[in-house]
């Protein structure tokens, strides 16, 4: 057992210098060097034992008291920095290296949506009973159509309650996307086919009732990103299904694991995107605003989305 006085003169120039590194770091992590920060841990684990050795062995000494100190703040200053890290990671690096590494899954989930929503909209336009018959749900809204109703006016009224709602039903349907890949994926497809056959009947009864350029100048603002975000969601479902029927090297429970990661990831970047997309349809889209100017919008937020999911964090 070490007596004080031995423990100071063995760790007392680790301790100064420890300090120093608390006091320059307190300032900003930006005043220290890559390997000022990797002392700085290493010190503060050294610090941290020899805390614990003197609340062992003499837990009322001064020394002791100077220990927790020191320790207390090099913790303040060492986790502050990670947690800012970590967020900055998790956007600059991990989001967008997880979408390059799944981005199958999403242009799968893409054709599940896409394919679908072709079909119903030749079935439909050629006979919009068909649609009718492939989404049942969707006779009110021929409804509104032939009437020439924009249902979507009434947002204007409140557009700050409606984004909310809108982010809230959108954020639901990413949720439910990603969760349905525990079935093997086959809730995941059912929500991705059902929404295509859903977008191909209304837009298919649009055209066919000369109610397309209103529907259109409607939807185009928001439409990139939210489908985007659908389409990601539903490629981390599949992926999750994936890993179960076919786990590869892995286990089914550490493929699932794995693949659980990356689908949070995604469903994250998913819930971010749609917050977005609900402030453009809640902001943009119902207004009297030109088509052009909300296909410019849609194409440059597409643009920008893509852009950063495709080429952030590639250094890294």
């Amino acid at each position: 057992m070490l007596r004080p006085d031995q423990h100071i003169q063995q760790r007392s120039a680790s301790w100064k210098r420890l300090e120093e590194l608390i006091n320059r770091g307190s300032g900003g992590i930006s005043h220290l060097s890559a390997a000022e920060l990797r002392e700085l841990g290493q010190l503060y684990r050294q610090a941290c034992t020899d805390l614990a050795i003197a609340r062992r062995d003499y837990p009322d000494h001064m020394v002791t008291d100077y220990l927790n100190q020191i320790v207390a703040r090099a913790h303040g200053i060492i986790y502050r920095y990670n947690e800012t890290q970590r967020i900055i990671t998790f956007f600059q690096t991990t989001l967008p290296h997880t979408f390059r590494t799944t981005w199958p899954m999403t242009l799968i989930a893409a054709l599940l949506f896409f394919l679908p929503a072709i079909a119903a909209f030749i079935i439909t336009f050629r006979d919009p009973t068909l649609g009718e018959a492939l989404v049942p749900d969707v006779a009110m809204l021929t409804e509104q159509i032939r009437a020439g109703e924009e249902w979507w006016q009434q947002i204007n009224e409140s557009p700050a309650a409606a984004s909310a709602e809108i982010m809230t039903n959108n954020i639901n349907v990413t949720i439910r996307a990603f969760a349905g890949g525990v079935t093997l994926g086959l809730y995941t497809a059912y929500i991705l086919i059902f929404n295509g056959l859903l977008f191909g009947t209304v837009t298919a009864i649009a055209q066919r009732f000369d109610f397309a350029d209103n529907l259109w100048n409607f939807i185009i603002g928001h439409i990139t990103l939210e489908f985007s975000a659908i389409f990601i969601a539903g490629g981390a479902g599949l992926q999750l299904g994936w890993a179960i029927l076919r786990p590869g090297t892995l286990s089914r429970r550490g493929a699932l694991v794995v693949a659980g990661k990356r689908a949070v990831v995604l469903v994250i970047g998913c819930a971010l995107i749609l917050v977005a997309a609900g402030m453009i349809e809640s902001f943009i889209s119902p207004t009297n605003l030109p088509f052009l100017v909300k296909m410019i919008i849609s194409i440059g937020s597409g643009m920008l989305l893509y852009a950063y999911l495709l080429l952030s964090g590639r250094r890294a």
